[in-house]
């Protein structure tokens, strides 16, 4: 039976970031666990050093039969996007926490903290921070070697996020500290210590859109413009998605990307995969996506080709299928997670019994929208009203416990 398992937060200082009490409890230990940096403060400790190199699931199981007291080193706050988050829901321990990197950041600012948004690309992929961060006042970033902040002044450029500027602090309460406000382009091209962190301060106004983009606002195939899911259907095809903000979203037959834009606006937290097999709509989708600040994954290939990398989805939007309908909804089906919903637009009345009957062979439920909708134009100093084509928004879900087609 463990005695003791201890987790200490320590700075860049090393010791001297210790409170008395914390030093004591790591010289009486019998095991002390860290990684590379946080053990070299301890060359003269006598018992058994261990270094965390990889995966947690190896030290939880030998902390799970350790008779002996533990102490486990971390930087900073273990629990702020640190390894006590995950330790503390496989073993019982105790945690004390030294100040976070960027608690110290903000106090070399000079600036008040609860109100900021907290994210981290240590580890992870950067995909999907440009609709997380849109319109933030403040971002505060954990970086790593690979996500630099000169990769992230990078990233954030080719959204054209130019109204943050950036504060960089290095080294944060060591001797080595530096700190230095940077413009984006600026921060592109300096030399950072691989141990940073990134806070973005808004100080200009950015581009803002509702929901329901205006069609212009698209960029669309020409000569031959029009083929994108116009506003109004966009609108009442997204509500039928019933997204939240951690949804994860497939749309199939993406054109110009409206569909997927307008989903990871409200998805910010969640993630958006696309596919398109026209060459023309996927280069205005890419144009679109970086001029509404929406970093999605976007394949390029006939559906269902390419839809078994996607992981599974809350969400599917199905704009349209080419002719492989039946193999399409086979995928979505047997993928689609539990409580999700699968919407489908279809123009014909062939489309639509088509689907019906597609849906109903694999037992989803299914509530359909004939929408029709004309928009006012001026004539001469009159109105009269021009009719979109009609829309058949098809709605289908299972019910949660029922059996996986």
């Amino acid at each position: 039976m463990v005695v003791s398992i201890k987790m200490i937060g320590i700075g860049d200082e090393g010791k001297e970031s210790l409170l008395p009490m914390y030093e004591k409890w790591i010289y009486e230990s019998d095991v002390l666990i860290g990684g590379k940096r946080q053990l070299s403060f301890f060359s003269e400790f006598q018992g058994e050093k261990i270094v965390i190199e990889s995966g947690l699931s190896t030290l939880v199981e030998r902390l799970q039969s350790e008779t002996r007291n533990v102490v486990i080193l971390a930087s900073g706050d273990p629990l702020f996007y640190g390894i006590g988050s995950y330790l503390s829901t496989k073993i019982d321990l105790e945690i004390y926490p030294y100040l976070s990197s960027v608690q110290l950041a903000f106090a070399k600012m000079r600036e008040r903290w609860q109100d900021a948004y907290f994210t981290s690309v240590h580890g992870r992929s950067m995909k999907g921070l440009a609709q997380r961060i849109d319109g933030k006042e403040k971002v505060a970033i954990l970086t790593d070697t690979e996500n630099s902040p000169n990769k992230i002044a990078q990233y954030l450029l080719s959204f054209g996020m130019t109204e943050y500027q950036a504060f960089v602090g290095e080294n944060l309460g060591s001797e080595q500290e530096r700190c230095r406000w940077f413009s984006l382009d600026g921060m592109k091209d300096a030399e950072f210590s691989p141990l940073n962190v990134v806070i973005l301060k808004k100080t200009g106004e950015n581009p803002k859109w509702s929901t329901g983009i205006d069609d212009e606002e698209f960029y669309q195939r020409k000569p031959d413009k029009g083929l994108i899911t116009k506003k109004e259907i966009r609108t009442l095809s997204i509500s039928a998605l019933r997204l939240k903000e951690d949804s994860i979203v497939w749309d199939i037959g993406t054109c110009t990307g409206s569909i997927a834009i307008e989903a990871a606006k409200i998805a910010r937290e969640g993630q958006v995969f696309a596919i398109e097999k026209n060459d023309g709509d996927l280069e205005n989708c890419k144009q679109n996506l970086a001029k509404f600040r929406v970093d999605a994954t976007i394949v390029h290939g006939k559906a269902p080709e390419g839809l078994d990398t996607f992981p599974n989805p809350d969400a599917v939007f199905i704009g349209g299928t080419a002719g492989g309908m039946e193999e399409i909804l086979d995928i979505c089906c047997s993928c689609l997670k539990e409580g999700g919903r699968i919407v489908l637009n279809a123009v014909t009345i062939e489309n639509l019994s088509e689907a019906m009957a597609a849906f109903k062979q694999r037992s989803y439920h299914t509530n359909i929208t004939l929408a029709q909708i004309s928009r006012s134009k001026p004539i001469l100093n009159l109105t009269r009203f021009d009719a979109l084509n009609p829309i058949y928004i098809i709605e289908a879900w299972r019910q949660e416990g029922e059996l996986r087609c």
